[in-house]
């Protein structure tokens, strides 16, 4: 039972006399989840479509590898993460609908702005101002479909709006290789920015905020109640007991570090060690070879990674009914089984095999989302969510944004410049290192389920 305080703290009223679930409509909780996951496909469409353009902005504007990791990881991924915080202090407090639709203005507008930059220091602001918009999405939807969606059907609800990055990384990937080619690198960020600008109208005229929601309700029944806001400081001493939260976060942390890492190297590391069988392979399809990896990665990465978080989601919520600990090993198993093929995709001589085999580690990849972001929403109260749900994604993308691309770069020039290896060889063997340091994450997963069961609280 989550304790809803009355305004003058005299009195606990049981959120299940008023509870959402008992005021919105199934059709409306759809639309809703759908309007939701749709504009987390526009957030990763425009966060990752600079990952297929990495290439041709590196040589227009002569940058090294790191710089292509700053750009696509560090610059938007320290903004992000340090707004995240406040952003979700204040969805805890007021209407989030229209902190959704400020926020992704402000995203839309910056990738716009990407496409005029005209020197690195430019673009990093650019991709920067990206982040801060970008900050106050996820925190402030997961709450709003926590509060939407009953428990028991929760995990699957998250992660159909996970589903958003699979699906905007597949169109950044596939759009952006396209529109690279056919009109430039500074087109593609034009047409990424524009779409949110119309998904921002959309939220602040249809979203609804389930708060007002429950003091109608409550009104109705005669009951007066207020959903207090927590604090950071409260929010986390009430998570600082939790081993499996930090477990949880860790270990999803890891995989962030691992994807976000890979993510803007993928299709350099096609140019160059495949690059004569990308070339044949992009002529029989009539494309050119940066559009035809756009999209042949696009749609691995997408449909596997798409199918991965709603399976994750679906599993959750059908055996963890019955275990919680489901919670905890099914990513770690994800791990497991994805790293040796992951590794062979790296090492193979056929380039048409890797693109392949690259749908089974998108799919395992993704297998966490719907168990992780549940629990961070399922071990806090209701008034806890945002703020829970902001220091779970603090770990994720200070390991993953923050550091992964920048690191995983760093690694390309040390292994191509400092061992002299070459840059096919160097970006090679960054994919496979990087990978072998994320199979730590299947460590800490199946420590999170040895603590699960006894967390989780609502």
């Amino acid at each position: 039972m989550t304790e809803i305080s009355t305004p003058t703290g005299e009195g606990l009223v049981d959120e299940s006399q008023v509870h959402i679930h008992t005021v919105i409509t199934p059709g409306y909780r759809s639309y809703a989840l759908i309007l939701l996951m749709l504009i987390y496909v526009v957030s990763f469409l425009d966060r990752q479509v600079i990952n297929i353009l990495a290439e041709p902005i590196k040589n227009e504007l002569g940058l090294l590898d790191w710089q292509l990791g700053l750009l696509s990881g560090f610059a938007f991924g320290i903004v992000y993460t340090l707004l995240g915080f406040p952003l979700a202090r204040a969805a805890d407090r007021y209407n989030r609908p229209w902190i959704i639709a400020g926020c992704l203005t402000a995203w839309s507008g910056f990738t716009i702005v990407s496409g005029f930059a005209q020197n690195f220091a430019q673009l990093v602001f650019a991709r920067a101002g990206v982040g801060v918009g970008e900050a106050g999405c996820t925190p402030t939807s997961h709450a709003l479909i926590a509060d939407y969606t009953p428990r028991e059907s929760r995990a699957r609800a998250l992660s159909f709006y996970a589903m958003g990055t699979p699906i905007g990384s597949l169109l950044g990937l596939g759009l952006g290789g396209y529109l690279a080619d056919a009109f430039g690198w500074r087109k593609a960020f034009l047409v990424a920015g524009a779409p949110g600008l119309l998904f921002a109208l959309l939220a602040v005229l249809t979203l609804k905020e389930p708060r007002n929601l429950m003091r109608a309700a409550a009104a109705r029944a005669a009951q007066t109640v207020a959903v207090n806001a927590t604090t950071f400081t409260q929010t986390f001493r009430y998570l600082a007991r939790k081993q499996a939260f930090w477990h949880l976060a860790f270990g999803a942390g890891i995989r962030s570090w691992l994807g976000y890492g890979i993510a803007p190297f993928l299709p350099s590391f096609f140019y160059r060690v495949h690059g004569a069988q990308i070339a044949d392979l992009a002529a029989q399809f009539g494309m050119k070879p940066q559009t035809f990896v756009g999209i042949a990665i696009g749609v691995m990465t997408g449909v596997g990674g798409a199918l991965g978080s709603w399976g994750g989601g679906w599993i959750a919520d059908r055996f963890g009914a019955k275990d919680l600990r489901v919670f905890g090993s099914v990513p770690a198993l994800a791990v497991v089984l994805a790293t040796p093929i992951t590794i062979f995709n790296y090492t193979t001589d056929d380039g048409a095999l890797a693109l392949i085999l690259i749908f089974i580690p998108a799919f395992m990849g993704t297998l966490w989302y719907g168990p992780v972001y549940a629990s961070a929403q399922g071990m806090v109260p209701a008034n806890m969510r945002a703020m829970s749900a902001s220091i779970m994604l603090f770990v994720i993308n200070f390991l993953g944004l923050v550091l992964g691309a920048l690191s995983v770069g760093a690694m390309s020039d040390i292994f191509n410049k400092g061992l002299h290896l070459g840059s096919a060889e160097g970006v090679r063997w960054a994919l496979i290192a990087s990978t072998l340091i994320g199979t730590t994450s299947a460590i800490l997963f199946w420590l999170a389920r040895g603590r699960i069961r006894e967390e989780m609280v609502s």
